[in-house]
């Protein structure tokens, strides 16, 4: 019997930034937060990357405490080291001092049994971007809406 494992997105990412690149990354937790995660017991909505002293962590997930782990469950927002090699920690480093860029986690999800999680490099979308991206969505929802009602006709 093969079990499903849940998969986390962040939906609000694509909605608030311009993603422009993507890199797979470890997460270190413990053993109850992994069972949380396994449960579907996570937030990854305004959560966050910053890299400091050549490390990455993630601020502001969300990982609800596990019902039987009494005393061993952490801080359920605890900041959370990623796993990445060194260069591609360089190498988000150099893109995120460029002028408002920042790390977005975008999924979170089970591979091999680990909890990977993809974190991209985003530029904030302002206002405008925005409502242009909803009247673009909602005018092909229109289009999609017209063709099948003159299919049925």
């Amino acid at each position: 019997m093969t079990e499903r494992t849940p998969s986390l997105q962040n939906r609000k990412a694509f909605h608030d930034y311009f993603i422009l690149e993507s890199v797979e990354a470890g997460i270190a937790l413990v053993g109850t937060e992994v069972k949380s995660i396994r449960n579907g017991k996570a937030n990854l909505q305004d959560s966050f990357g910053r890299i400091e002293k050549d490390e990455i962590f993630l601020y502001g997930m969300h990982i609800s405490p596990y019902e039987q782990g009494n005393r061993y469950n952490p801080d359920p927002t605890r900041p959370r080291k990623l796993l990445l090699h060194r260069n591609e920690i360089e190498k988000l480093q150099a893109r995120v001092q460029e002028k408002g860029l920042t790390l977005v986690p975008v999924k979170l999800y089970f591979k091999k049994g680990k909890v990977k999680i993809q974190l991209a490099v985003g530029k904030g979308k302002n206002v405008a971007d925005k409502r242009d991206k909803l009247r673009e969505k909602e005018a092909h929802r229109d289009i999609d809406r017209a063709l099948k009602n003159r299919r049925r006709s």
